[in-house]
């Protein structure tokens, strides 16, 4: 069977996995690293354990499906602070002076060259790795469907968000219809659709990587008080590879050739 070599940069990883699976899982936000030279971009260390360094919990789940899906998948290896991996390189949000309240000091000043800096260092990397993994997916005959998983804060400005999952999508239903309604079909989870935040925006992860090639894509959005420890993450990762197995059996459901072909497990 065609494999996907594991690769680890300072920029981002990749988890090995079969290229004729179907399936590439996306994590953009799964650390809260900093390269030595930054520091903590002259935030109080505290402020990066918070949601606005990294999606809290993500990356485990992340290399839970990887593993029991048998399937590749890209992890970012720096801050969002840093650099936003889901954002387009023209995006003014691109690099954020101000997150949730939290200004960042190292972001402040920032010239045209110490962006450019990042970019290069960073995010065209990490995009760089994403479109190689397709490749090798495609070169395989299996489009595959692009899934990107996020999560969101409990509560936002005082509010208290009720989802405990989210699926966003526009314009592309086959993979996101079908993820909410297995989601729904569950029976004990307030399910989101574009919620907390809306689908994919242009220029950002999703957009490029599945909208720009015609693949199926939907982000999955879990709520980060429901994944923060392991025994959390270990029942959201069963949750959701059932879930794709069990978009993967059916019949009626056609995405891109022979994506979300059933395969076996290759991990606990």
């Amino acid at each position: 069977m065609p494999m996907i070599p594991a690769i680890e940069t300072a920029s981002h990883r990749v988890i090995a996995g079969r290229a004729d699976r179907g399936l590439v899982i996306l994590c953009d936000h799964a650390s809260n690293a900093m390269p030595a030279e930054y520091g903590t971009l002259g935030l109080d260390p505290a402020q990066l354990k918070r949601h606005i360094a990294y999606d809290i919990g993500a990356e485990a789940v992340t290399e839970g499906l990887a593993g029991r899906l048998g399937a590749p998948a890209v992890l970012s290896r720096f801050s969002r602070l840093l650099i936003d991996p889901n954002r387009g390189d023209d995006d003014p949000t691109l690099i954020m002076r101000l997150s949730d309240g939290a200004v960042v000091p190292g972001n402040r000043t920032l010239d045209a060259a110490e962006r450019e800096r990042r970019l290069d260092r960073f995010w065209r990397p990490y995009h760089a790795a994403i479109r190689d993994v397709i490749d090798h997916c495609l070169a395989a005959s299996v489009p595959p469907a692009i899934l990107a998983m996020h999560s969101f804060t409990e509560s936002w400005k005082g509010v208290p968000r009720p989802w405990h999952v989210g699926v966003l999508w526009e314009g592309d239903p086959r993979l996101a219809v079908p993820l909410i309604e297995a989601f729904r079909a569950e029976g004990d989870l307030i399910v989101g659709e574009n919620e907390p935040y809306p689908g994919s925006y242009e220029g950002d992860c999703c957009w490029q990587h599945g909208v720009e090639r015609g693949l199926a894509w939907a982000i999955i959005e879990v709520r980060q008080d429901l994944i923060r420890d392991q025994d959390g993450q270990d029942r959201w990762v069963a949750r959701i590879a059932r879930i794709i197995d069990s978009l993967a059996s059916r019949p009626d459901l056609h995405l891109d050739g022979r994506s979300l072909a059933p395969a076996s497990h290759t991990g606990g």
